[in-house]
């Protein structure tokens, strides 16, 4: 542990567009805010090859521009933004106590967890290789259907959410293959029939992902293998959707504030509190539903204004 203590007026704690909106309220604030970029600085967005859907941006940008320019417009106002990642809190008292690394110990008046939640993926090389490409591997529908528009998609997942992304894409594309690794859904019966009635998804129940095949630099087919029967097919496809789920980078909180029980943080309807006072959320550490870059901007935003004003009330 460090023997210097750093007092701190607003720790941000996560970049992204949370972390970096909430820099920017917050610096226009004064309230001279410290932002840690974490593990992964810039958040999910720095693995996305084109964003189209962020307003302002007419050509579209890459998510790694996006990103250096929120950082650099947070940096312009005043905001301290810097290397390293929260590994321990101590939220008991009224002082937030954060340690950096197992090695800075910071002592601040306010905490905006920004710190967001990470896509599951299936683990496969193939499909690693080619989510690093930027080309024909996904975790959101939503983000990246509109680039497979008109052509055939292969879509993995038996909850609500996968039913969901996978009705999404049938509005777009020209044929979406389910692939559902055990026998029955996972989804709510209501969610379930809406794929199976839409007539341009085909359902392939207890089918395993064997890999993602293509040229190496674009997808061309998704190899499956049914389970019951032992075949192994390859459906032709151009991009491959995983949503088997996120995970909430929210581990270290656990001990002090209160989460739901799949690990997301559970904010005060209409606002980013959380249980513990001057402590706020912004962004997909929260955000179960929407996901989306200008969602968890916009809760960056709450989340400064409303640790603007716990620190003003307590003047």
């Amino acid at each position: 542990m460090s023997d210097t203590i750093e007092k701190i007026k607003c720790l941000i704690i996560g970049s992204g567009p949370a972390g970096y909106t909430a820099a920017i309220y917050a610096a226009r604030a004064n309230m001279n805010p410290v932002l840690y970029q974490g593990m992964q600085p810039g958040g999910q967005l720095t693995t996305t090859n084109e964003v189209e859907n962020f307003p302002g941006y007419v050509d579209g940008v890459t998510g790694p521009e996006m990103m250096v320019q929120l950082q650099d417009q947070a940096k312009r106002f005043g905001a301290d933004i810097r290397d390293g990642w929260a590994t321990k809190v101590d939220f008991s008292g009224d002082i937030h106590k954060v340690w950096i690394n197992d090695s800075i110990e910071l002592h601040c008046e306010t905490v905006i967890i920004s710190t967001g939640a990470t896509a599951k993926y299936l683990g496969l090389p193939s499909e690693q290789h080619y989510l690093n490409m930027g080309g024909g591997v996904s975790a959101c529908a939503v983000c990246d259907g509109f680039f497979y528009r008109n052509q055939e998609v292969v879509i993995v997942g038996a909850g609500d959410s996968a039913c969901e992304e996978a009705h999404y894409l049938s509005k777009l594309c020209k044929k979406v293959t389910m692939l559902v690794r055990s026998e029955k859904f996972r989804a709510s019966k209501i969610m379930e029939e809406r794929v199976r009635k839409t007539e341009n998804i085909e359902i392939l129940m207890n089918h395993d992902t064997v890999e993602v095949l293509g040229d190496q630099n674009v997808v061309h087919a998704i190899k499956a293998l049914n389970k019951t029967t032992g075949a192994v097919i390859e459906i032709p496809a151009t991009g491959f959707f995983v949503a088997i789920g996120h995970k909430p980078n929210t581990d270290i909180f656990k001990d002090y504030i209160t989460l739901d029980e799949t690990g997301y943080i559970i904010n005060t309807p209409g606002t980013s509190n959380t249980n513990v006072a001057g402590v706020f959320v912004a962004g997909d550490a929260a955000d179960h539903v929407y996901r989306q870059a200008i969602t968890a901007a916009g809760t960056g935003c709450m989340a400064a204004l409303d640790a603007e004003r716990y620190l003003a009330a307590k003047e």
